[in-house]
């Protein structure tokens, strides 16, 4: 998980801290807290890597505030280069619908393909990998993803 996720968390809270190494302790720090609060993940609501990206966004929030106060004088007129990057409520709407519709279109996928497309896109493993695990050629497993994802595309253009 660390070694896909690690590198977007990094970015987050480099960008908003701004400092290598508080970077590096805020992402720590995230995966400390999904730890203890794995059960509070709801599918449903974002998808795994917007709920770290969240958890992450407020992590480094929450550190650069609290270093900000610890500073005597310091200027708050930084808090305003932070940008919300959360959606706004129709975007999170349409966000919420798009993630039902192609569950939907997931669900009318062959038992082969949506698994094979499940695990190459959400749990990011290689077409090799999906191959060798499937005990088919590549290049079938290669041929399911593609039809798969073009009846996705079908699906959800209809």
């Amino acid at each position: 998980m660390v070694d896909c996720t690690g590198p977007k968390l990094f970015g987050i809270c480099h960008r908003i801290l701004g400092d290598e190494a508080e970077a590096e302790d805020a992402v720590q720090d995230v995966y400390v807290s999904v730890w203890h609060r794995a059960s509070s993940f709801n599918p449903e609501r974002a998808s795994p890597i917007t709920w770290l990206a969240t958890i992450a966004r407020n992590r480094a929030i929450d550190r650069l505030r609290s270093s900000r106060r610890s500073r005597q004088g310091a200027s708050l007129d930084l808090a305003f280069e932070i940008v919300d990057e959360r959606p706004d409520p129709e975007q999170g709407a349409l966000s919420a619908d798009a993630a039902r519709r192609l569950s939907l279109c997931m669900d009318e996928l062959e038992g082969r393909q949506q698994a094979a497309i499940r695990a190459a896109f959400f749990d990011g493993l290689s077409y090799p990998d999906l191959a060798e695990r499937g005990k088919v050629p590549l290049g079938t497993m290669k041929s399911w993803i593609r039809r798969g994802l073009q009846q996705l595309k079908n699906c959800l253009d209809g």
